[in-house]
């Protein structure tokens, strides 16, 4: 019989992290937010705490360039950071940095991104795929969302952190990213990729954290 072809590192990723996915986007905090039961200054706070994120993602960028397994990934057109400072601007005011700080939940994530960008650049792209892919996909219907309920200008100040401006066809961009997911993958062992694996479980697990730690602080109302 021949010998079955392998699963790809993309495929793998992506079922073996779904129960921890679907959780995160099943929150109850993002049920209600994109069920427009939440106001704009619950909006506002996610773009906060995803400033948070962005800049531990983005703050090695020059040094993970280098490394031969993150490397490919390190793409200018993904970067968020200058995005959501402009969403912050127009949803807080020029002061938006005043009163902004951290959930514990959110620091928890950063400390665990900045750990893994310094230390372990494999474990780095678990994160690197969670977020960014997941904007590239799901993110847009947060998008449409923002846009319809609190009126933002399509595409416009108040969402650009979802608008990937230099990205010309996203279903082509998404291809290609999970073909180099797969091509990571070739190049680690299997307890690496096992590993990965883990990480991409525990990157969902934070970011529903986040969640989490958003809801309490909008308790639902009879």
């Amino acid at each position: 019989m021949p010998t079955p072809e392998p699963v790809p590192f993309s495929t793998v990723l992506r079922t073996a992290s779904s129960e921890e996915h679907e959780a995160a986007e099943q929150s109850s905090f993002m049920s209600r937010l994109l069920g427009g039961r939440l106001g704009v200054e619950a909006y506002a706070d996610l773009t906060g705490q995803l400033w948070y994120v962005y800049q531990a993602l983005e703050s090695r960028t020059d040094q993970l360039a280098e490394n031969p397994l993150a490397g490919p990934f390190i793409d200018r057109s993904l970067l968020r950071t200058a995005a959501i400072e402009r969403d912050l601007a127009h949803l807080r005011g020029p002061d938006w940095r005043d009163g902004l700080a951290p959930l514990p939940a959110t620091a928890a994530l950063v400390a665990r991104v900045e750990e893994l960008a310094a230390e372990w650049p494999a474990g780095y792209l678990a994160h690197h795929y969670t977020r960014y892919l997941g904007d590239l996909s799901g993110g847009q219907i947060i998008r449409g969302v923002a846009e319809k309920t609190w009126g933002f200008e399509r595409k416009g100040d108040g969402v650009r952190f979802y608008v990937f401006e230099e990205v010309d066809n996203p279903a082509a961009f998404k291809r290609e990213y999970r073909a180099k997911l797969d091509a990571a993958g070739t190049a680690m062992d299997e307890i690496e990729r096992r590993r990965v694996v883990e990480e991409c479980k525990r990157a969902f697990v934070l970011n529903g954290a986040v969640f989490r730690d958003l809801d309490s602080r909008y308790p639902l109302t009879a």
